[in-house]
């Protein structure tokens, strides 16, 4: 068994250096898969382990590179059945899972360099090689961004924000977390974002939160010059795997700076029950709920990863 395995790790392994069609990388990619599996239930050497980690990694790079050359990035999607080219294969077709896609990407947009310390490094430290330990490098490395724009300097009466919120505890390598799909910050980091030049002396901030960073928000809203005062309940129907429970809920929490009570008086239900969709995506019912509740003023929307009209949208995702 073993025998067989490694000589099928050296054919993989010449393989790889001179591939260049996707479909083909796929099917690289689920072979070494298996081969990495194998290699832990044996309890092969740490040394042998990063070998075959390290041509994975290498292997998902160009899958990333062939990605972001080929397939069109859409709002908080990432196309699947759409090409720049109509004779170029889908991901499906390619062989890459979609929740692979984003950290492909990722592992493709981090300096070549940063890649190269990385695995140099775990080898020379005796540290494990994992795609989780690449993508921890590849978010601090600062990463480019396409063509993010400046926040703009205006002042608004409404701010709306999702903030890519990065959490502190360490996924298993087969549970899907925030950073495989988009570039995360620190609370540190949301904290100095000056959106307290960008609110009127009267505004109000509607802020996305989930239970696990409930208590580093309330910095957030502080250093942006928000006092709390009330929040809605997304009862998103279908659950997500928590440490404490089966996690269904999102918070939308209200802050004001001054006075800012609502131009309609409507008082909406503060539950909103809504099937959640796509990683992320936020209900555009909440949005419709906060222009019916403020009528007048700019309308900043932060973090946005599509166009609204009525809002000036800041975002990097933005098409």
């Amino acid at each position: 068994m073993s025998e067989t395995h490694l000589i099928e790790w050296d054919r993989i392994k010449a393989e790889i250096a001179r591939c260049s069609d996707i479909s083909f990388m796929g099917k690289m990619n689920y072979s070494i898969e298996v081969i990495q599996k194998w290699a832990k239930q044996s309890r092969q050497s740490l040394e042998t382990q990063n070998e075959i980690a390290e041509y994975r990694l290498r292997l998902n790079r160009k899958q990333g590179e062939w990605i972001e050359a080929n397939i069109p990035k859409e709002g908080n999607k990432f196309t699947v059945n759409q090409n720049v080219n109509r004779d170029t294969p889908t991901l499906i077709q390619a062989g890459i899972d979609y929740h692979d896609s984003p950290k492909f990407r990722l592992f493709a947009r981090m300096p070549k360099e940063n890649f190269e310390t990385y695995i140099a490094e775990s080898k020379e430290k005796g540290q494990e090689i994992t795609s989780t330990g690449l993508r921890r490098v590849a978010l601090k490395s600062g990463l480019p961004k396409r063509g993010t724009p400046l926040l703009p300097t205006d002042k608004f009466r409404v701010i709306y924000a999702d903030p890519p919120w990065r959490y502190s505890n360490v996924m298993p390598e087969y549970f899907r977390e925030q950073a495989d799909h988009y570039p995360t910050m620190t609370v540190e980091d949301i904290c100095n974002l000056p959106i307290k030049d960008n609110a009127q002396d009267n505004a109000v901030l509607f802020l996305w939160a989930t239970s696990p960073i409930l208590e580093d928000v309330f910095k957030v809203i502080n250093a942006w010059g928000f006092n709390y005062k009330s929040s809605f309940i997304w009862d998103k129907v279908k659950h997500n795997m928590g440490h404490y429970n089966s996690v269904r809920h999102e918070f939308l929490l209200i802050a004001t700076r001054g006075s800012c009570p609502p131009d309609n008086k409507k008082l909406f239900d503060s539950v909103q029950t809504i099937e959640r969709q796509g990683h992320s995506r936020k209900p555009d019912m909440f949005r419709e709920i906060i222009e019916s509740l403020y009528l007048t003023g700019n309308k900043l929307h932060l973090f946005a990863r599509e166009n609204y009209k009525g809002w000036v949208n800041y975002g990097n995702e933005l098409p």
